[in-house]
């Protein structure tokens, strides 16, 4: 089963993206903010990142900075309100693989997951 850290700050959108996601059937592990998120994945080694980008302490930016430091193969799918191009482009720069913009549907989420091709 793959497992995803879901990292997300705003407590209805974290659940959310969790009921998306077990309608998948994967494997959660969450997070309310980016540093917790940077413990989980170390501790815990998920296959894949879903994670706001814009958090009070550690962005979502720097969330993914960090974590393609440590295993640069670990995709990340960041959830965004804020969709403009230049922001997308610097996001892949840093090593964000796919962008949802918010508000999203189940299906956005399940195909950016199926998209990744992790695990297979």
């Amino acid at each position: 089963m793959i497992t995803v850290l879901v990292v997300e700050d705003n407590p209805s959108e974290l659940a959310l993206i969790c009921e998306y996601i077990r309608q998948g059937e994967y494997n959660i592990i969450t997070a309310s903010d980016g540093t917790d998120g940077l413990a989980k994945f170390e501790r815990l080694k998920p296959d894949v990142i879903i994670t706001d980008l814009v958090m009070p302490g550690m962005s979502g930016l720097e969330l993914c900075r960090a974590i393609k430091r440590l295993s640069s193969k670990v995709p990340v799918i960041a959830c965004t309100s804020k969709d403009q191009e230049l922001d997308r482009f610097w996001g892949m720069k840093q090593g964000i693989d796919v962008y949802i913009t918010k508000p999203f549907t189940k299906d956005e989420i399940l195909q950016a997951l199926r998209s990744l091709k992790v695990g297979i």
